[in-house]
């Protein structure tokens, strides 16, 4: 009999768990509580090999992924450059990646606003998992697939004791069009992977995608990323809470921040950051705001249950993993039903190989960002924070493919 998955998540991670599986001759369900598809969401991404290999292995044409970038410069105050490193690599746009995934999915298998609300009974080693649905169904396979993301419901069910530990900080984002673009800011950023590195706080900057990907120069859109210390106890709150008078604590809609956190944010720019980036800033139509976390599980299956992506390790951004991440894990689970003959063989074999990578991730991230955080908690943290503090550090270490 042809074997079932049911799939938590409609994001990057649960795309690729979908794609792998039924190129593997698995029938699937993917379940997404959102109720539209998610191509619009998200912000620039550092890729890798081992990126590259699995979307082309999902059947994605990356051929026009995003540009590739062989310049790093880190920029002082005054926009001149002070430190520089060569390092070819390709940049993209999330939603880029969501895309070519999301056409590799058999048409009808996503299911959008639908939500997993729990189980009928906790699943067991080598039994149908019976999960239920918003829309008052239970569901039967033989494996389900949790990619929900930061705050899973399903991991919430099965490990409740997992909670995402805050870093300190945030990270602002945004894109705009190269056309847009001085052109002194054109000539000396936008072909390269930039850094300013104000006190406690780091911008980063590179060319992606169109949005119609386009990858030639004048057709593409810059990226940004700026991580900002806030403190959890008051900063953090006030920028979370939206214009609705919501406080949302895991991440906010960008069309519900609040225009004065957004002012403020562009004035610092003009204060604190190069004049280029600046330029970035300040022409970003909707930036949006993301709270830095990171994330340990104790492990990364329950039963016939396979823990994806976010919804196991969350990895701070610095080492640009976070999609690499998801699509290895779904990769490394497609391998590990190929090789086996039973589901719980084939989870154990998955676990053992990706439990390993999960924990190397957040720690080469938090290593990274540990001078940004609002207060270093222990010894380690003091060095590490000392270690990756400099031009130097910070730009041959940031993004860069580890093992």
């Amino acid at each position: 009999m042809k074997r079932h998955a049911i799939v938590v998540g409609g994001s990057v991670a649960g795309l690729s768990a979908a794609a792998l599986l039924s190129r593997a001759g698995w029938s699937v369900e993917v379940f997404e509580k959102a109720g539209s598809e998610l191509e619009g969401r998200g912000a620039g991404i550092a890729t890798h090999a081992e990126l590259h290999q699995a979307m082309a292995r999902a059947g994605c044409d990356i051929s026009q992924l995003g540009p590739t970038v062989s310049d790093r410069v880190v920029f002082d105050l005054a926009g001149e450059v002070i430190e520089s490193w060569r390092y070819d690599q390709i940049f993209t746009a999330w939603g880029r990646v969501y895309k070519l995934m999301r056409a590799q999915v058999p048409q009808g298998a996503i299911r959008y606003g639908v939500s997993f609300t729990g189980f009928e009974r906790a699943p067991a080693a080598g039994e149908a998992v019976r999960a239920q649905f918003s829309d008052g169904v239970t569901r039967e396979a033989d494996l389900l697939v949790a990619a929900d993301g930061l705050r899973s419901a399903v991991r919430g069910i099965l490990a409740p004791e997992v909670r995402a530990e805050y870093a300190g900080y945030v990270a602002w984002r945004g894109m705009v069009e190269e056309h847009r673009i001085s052109p002194r800011t054109r000539e000396t950023l936008v072909d390269k992977f930039g850094f300013c590195i104000p006190p406690g706080e780091q911008m980063i900057g590179y060319p992606i995608a169109g949005m119609d990907g386009g990858v030639d120069n004048g057709l593409r859109r810059f990226s940004f990323v700026w991580y900002r210390p806030a403190d959890e106890q008051e900063a953090l709150p006030r920028l979370m809470t939206g214009i609705d008078g919501i406080t949302y604590p895991s991440g906010i809609a960008p069309h519900l921040l609040d225009p004065r956190h957004i002012a403020q944010m562009r004035s610092d720019a003009n204060r604190l950051l190069a004049p280029q980036f600046a330029e970035i800033v300040a022409l970003t139509a909707q930036p949006l705001i993301q709270p830095i976390f990171d994330q340990l599980v104790p492990r990364m299956t329950y039963g016939n249950v396979a823990l994806l992506g976010d919804a196991a390790f969350v990895a701070r951004p610095h080492c640009g993993m976070g999609v690499t991440k998801a699509v290895s894990d779904a990769c490394a689970l497609a391998d590990a039903l190929a090789a086996s003959v039973t589901i719980p063989d084939a989870l154990a074999q998955f676990e053992a190989v990706r439990m390993a990578a999960g924990r190397r991730a957040v720690e080469v991230s938090r290593q990274l960002g540990a001078y940004m955080q609002a207060q270093t908690k222990t010894d380690d943290e003091r060095v590490q924070a000392e270690k990756y503090r400099t031009p130097h550090a910070i730009i041959r270490h940031t993004a860069v493919a580890f093992h």
